[in-house]
């Protein structure tokens, strides 16, 4: 049983970096797109959805990963490290999320250029997560 759970837990993780990867650059094409009402609506819905799907993908994940915690008992400090990495980038993944709220108020968003930059933090965050997790080197 140990198994199925960590596996669904780690497709439901994919499936949510996928969208913590993507929201990031779907505010980057909003900055760039021009002013052109038809390309910032197409991309303010794929957004939203993303931004939906997301928060499903990881309230399945959590669920699991709370599953592997408490009935498979995973414990160790490493694991602290790496929860509170993924606060992180879950706080990160929420600010995108408000950032595409406030672009249908009619708020500006950062520039692009800092958006970029912004995208790129999860890259940094996951690295040390999975380093984290396949080491457990505390």
């Amino acid at each position: 049983m140990y198994f199925w759970v960590k596996t669904a837990h780690l497709v439901f993780v994919m499936a949510w970096m996928g969208g913590v990867f993507y929201l990031p650059r779907i505010l980057v094409n909003l900055t760039e797109s021009g002013g052109q009402p038809d390309v910032q609506a197409r991309l303010l819905m794929m957004g939203k959805k993303l931004y939906r799907f997301g928060h499903i993908m990881f309230g399945l994940a959590l669920i699991l990963g709370l599953v592997l915690w408490f009935y498979f008992h995973i414990s160790g400090g490493w694991l602290h490290v790496k929860l509170t990495l993924v606060g992180l980038m879950l706080a990160h993944f929420i600010v995108a999320g408000r950032w595409l709220k406030g672009v249908e108020k009619g708020r500006a968003l950062p520039s692009s250029k800092a958006l970029r930059w912004f995208n790129e933090l999860p890259v940094l965050l996951l690295v040390v997560i999975v380093y984290l997790v396949l080491a457990k080197p505390f």
